[in-house]
């Protein structure tokens, strides 16, 4: 009857929403220092939040049953092993016609399950009764000092027990220019004091927006097209640089460790996008797609260029036995799928690490210029290979990196995908000028080793005419004395 009053005279009709889904948005400490005693992880004042929120309505008017988990990050990459970021699960009501979000939260490690459970009440009616006083403006310090006896406070003193209070609101479509409604959640997570052992940190303000799970799927499905779209460009660059190469004189100029670098970052795409279709299932269909052209890639195209490579770089004599050549076919096997679960094992070791580790991955031109500056190779590779490996290659980390509304929940580093650019491009330009100017035209006269010259000037004064040796016909000295070799 208070609620329905409350209702009708002072908020007005307002409609059930139902606010199930995904929140992601900040979090930050209300004080310089948060006195934390339990919570020693966070080095940060701020950083990322995600809730998980499940509402179902209630036999109590207005009140909905919500559960949940909620995770504080600290910094731009953690995972769950980080020591920087800490999950909690939550349950509680939400008091719709007020709009009023409570909540009792527990912080305790994953061996307290048994623990968790006791403190876990699974019945609105407890949290109401906890919450009721806090939703008529009561302090909420009041309402748990009052109840020091109750066996909740008892789990409390045990568990470093959290409380959030958040209001709900609606953002309305054309604000987020979208189809559905969106919620916003702004609130506060304290943890009172309960004994001498202080608090678990001081207050944290909450800011959360739900995701739109059509959206972000919409946004997840056009990425995958994205790749494969990128993928098929990339065979049919492929097949051009083949082409170009196709002799055996033209493919030993090519690097094998450019081709093989190329090759493992189209092997981690590969597995990076079949991990995400199996951890999602709804989108298996659209990773698995890219997954399938990026596996065409590495280990149809590319592979067989590298054999290719690597057979014009050694022509096997007439005696060489068969045996031979399988052993040492097998140790470059070896090797690429070697570094291949070496470079896995680096990146999750050193994930802190991982724009480092892109930048190192994105030099793969950098073994061919070297190799044409050391052999003075000239034209190895097509134009339009060397500009349109560098623009795909740029799509996926451009995307995650530098996209403002990427599905992948990573921090836009602009400067970043700037050096990227740079860095790629740079390698890119070397060797279109290479291409066009010659293998070593960025390198001084003087410290280049001589080269033997085939021009001879031819003797004016002799009256004997001269004959080509080749074609036997008359050259002409007086003309051409210059062009004589």
């Amino acid at each position: 009857h208070l609620f329905s009053d409350r209702v009708e005279n002072a908020l007005g009709p307002f409609s059930m929403w139902n606010i199930s889904g995904t929140y992601r948005g900040t979090w930050r400490f209300q004080e310089a220092n948060n006195g934390s005693s339990r919570l020693p992880d966070f080095r940060k004042s701020s950083g990322q939040s995600v809730f998980e929120l499940v509402s179902s309505p209630t036999k109590i008017y207005g009140v909905h049953y919500v559960q949940g988990a909620i995770v504080f990050k600290d910094g731009a990459y953690t995972t769950e092993h980080d020591p920087q970021i800490i999950q909690m699960r939550m349950e509680g009501v939400y008091i719709w016609p007020f709009r009023q979000l409570r909540m009792v939260a527990n912080s305790g490690t994953d061996g307290d399950n048994n623990q968790e459970e006791d403190f876990i009440l699974s019945s609105p009616y407890h949290m109401l009764g906890i919450f009721s006083s806090q939703v008529l403006q009561e302090s909420p310090r009041d309402h748990f000092r009052r109840k020091g006896n109750n066996a909740i406070i008892a789990d409390m003193e045990r568990h470093c027990n959290l409380q959030i209070a958040a209001r709900i609101s609606q953002i309305s479509a054309n604000q987020k220019n979208e189809e559905h409604e969106h919620y916003h959640m702004e609130g506060v997570v304290e943890s009172p004091m309960i004994d001498d052992d202080g608090e678990c940190f001081s207050p944290i303000i909450l800011n959360a927006t739900s995701i739109n799970v059509e959206v972000y799927y919409n946004k997840a499905v056009n990425y995958t097209l994205m790749v494969t779209f990128v993928s098929f460009l990339q065979v049919l660059l492929l097949i051009r640089q083949m082409e170009h190469s196709n002799t055996q004189s033209g493919a030993a100029k090519v690097s094998l460790l450019m081709i093989g670098q190329q090759a493992i970052m189209d092997a981690y795409l590969c597995l990076l996008h079949l991990t995400a279709g199996i951890l999602v299932e709804s989108l298996f269909n659209a990773f698995a797609t890219a997954a399938f052209f990026k596996f065409v890639v590495f280990s149809i195209f590319e592979m067989r260029y590298l054999l290719a490579i690597w057979k014009a770089r050694r022509p096997m004599n007439t005696g060489e036995v068969w045996e031979t050549m399988r052993r040492e076919l097998s140790v470059l096997y070896s090797r690429f799928y070697g570094v291949l679960l070496g470079g896995i094992i680096i990146m999750y070791e050193f994930h802190t690490f991982l724009r480092f580790i892109l930048l190192i991955l994105y030099s793969f031109w950098v073994p061919q210029i070297i190799a044409n500056v050391i052999r003075d190779t000239r034209r190895p590779l097509h134009p339009h290979y060397i500009v349109g490996m560098t623009l795909t290659r740029l799509a996926v980390p451009l995307y995650a990196f530098g996209c403002p509304r990427n599905f992948m929940r990573v921090d836009i580093d602009i400067h970043w995908c700037i050096c990227l650019t740079i860095f790629l491009g740079s390698q890119a330009l070397i060797l279109l000028l290479q291409h066009y100017l010659g293998a070593r035209w960025f390198i001084p006269r003087q410290i280049l080793p001589e080269k033997y010259s085939y021009f001879r000037r031819a003797d004016q004064d002799s009256n004997h005419v001269v004959d080509c040796v080749i074609c036997m016909a008359a050259v002409d000295t007086m003309q051409r004395s210059s062009e004589c070799m």
